[in-house]
């Protein structure tokens, strides 16, 4: 399923195209899609007919209920599935468990331009078809928050941004110096996430590279999301705290 719903706040003109792309991907590919910005659709009855539920550009508030952010938490608890993309970063940004599952939370992007990023895994399945060094016109994202589990993917190079906005640029790249992260994954909570802060402009949904560098990103999800168990589950609260095992 791929859920595009946006809060109160800034909303995206790109999720219809980024739904156009995933569509036209399942019927190339050969996978059911389900499109939808209707939070009634997370019951746990419902989610479990999903291998992976994509979130593109979802932002600010995208849940009615507790109930329903309860049984998103049970889904990816029982062994599902996540993709996040782009604005994703700015979903729910007040409920903590949320933020570690994406990796961490919205802090401030560099002006739309183009920028170098670096591909750090070219092993990893996900990263199969992206360049070494990917030249690229995005929003180039920062994050606080950052959730110590994730495993870095691809990073921005810093020092390629135009340093119209050096001083903001090194503010909220915090700790971190040359190199900031741009699509990560990670086994969270008993389920599985990749997301990638790229794709802000609609034109990258029709992009060969960024199309392949998406579908990696589920092919990679889906497969480690096959066997999936309810009973993993044990979630009650929407911030139950989280099991380390």
């Amino acid at each position: 399923m791929v859920y595009t719903r946006n809060g109160k706040g800034y909303v995206h003109d790109n999720r219809a195209a980024s739904v156009e792309m995933l569509q036209r991907l399942a019927g190339e590919v050969g996978f059911s899609l389900t499109a939808s910005d209707d939070p009634g659709q997370f019951t746990e009855a419902n989610l479990a007919q999903y291998d992976v539920l994509i979130f593109s550009n979802t932002n600010n508030d995208v849940f009615d209920t507790d109930a329903q952010r309860i049984a998103f938490r049970r889904y990816i608890e029982s062994g599902g599935g996540f993709v996040g993309l782009h604005s994703v970063m700015g979903t729910e940004r007040n409920w903590t468990w949320f933020k570690q599952m994406l990796g961490g939370t919205f802090s401030w992007h560099a002006r739309n331009q183009s920028f170098r990023i670096l591909n750090m895994r070219p092993s990893h399945p996900s990263m199969e078809g992206v360049p070494a060094v990917w030249e690229k016109k995005d929003e180039c994202y920062f994050a606080k928050e950052l959730f110590p589990g994730i495993e870095v993917l691809m990073v921005h190079e810093l020092s390629s941004l135009d340093g119209q906005q050096e001083e903001k640029v090194r503010e909220h790249a915090g700790h971190y110096k040359d190199y900031y992260p741009t699509a990560w994954y990670h086994a969270f909570g008993g389920g599985h996430v990749w997301v990638t802060t790229l794709g802000h402009d609609i034109f990258n949904y029709s992009d060969p590279t960024f199309t392949k560098h998406v579908l990696h990103g589920i092919r990679y999800i889906v497969g480690k999301s096959a066997q999936r168990d309810p009973h993993n589950a044990y979630a009650t609260q929407p911030d139950t705290p989280l099991k380390f095992h």
